[in-house]
């Protein structure tokens, strides 16, 4: 391990600190335009959608567009009952269950 390491790491704390720290000091005073907050309301979506979709689809780094794709299964299942029931919990739960059985059934 060199010496620049630690200062590295102590220098990303750092300035991840400094920008979290200054919205939550800055509070009530700070605000945006409505404009801002609008696009802001897509930023969690926006997060989730580029988290699952390579695992989904790039399972090992190339395409996986077979039906032998458990990340697959358990993502169009918990698609579909997130659409029909709209319950979370339920939710996970058909996907998870799916994407272990399929893993289950195919070796995969």
């Amino acid at each position: 391990m060199s010496a620049q390491l630690p200062a590295i790491i102590l220098g990303m704390a750092a300035v991840t600190f400094g920008i979290r720290f200054t919205l939550f000091a800055l509070g009530k005073r700070a605000t945006f335009p409505p404009r801002v907050r609008r696009a802001l309301a897509y930023v969690p979506v926006a997060v989730l959608t580029a988290i699952t979709v390579p695992m989904v689809l790039l399972p090992d780094g190339h395409w996986s567009l077979s039906w032998r794709n458990p990340w697959l299964a358990g993502a169009l299942v918990s698609m579909v009952c997130a659409l029909g029931t709209r319950r979370l919990l339920l939710t996970i739960a058909a996907g998870m269950t799916t994407f272990l059985l399929w893993r289950w059934a195919f070796g995969a």
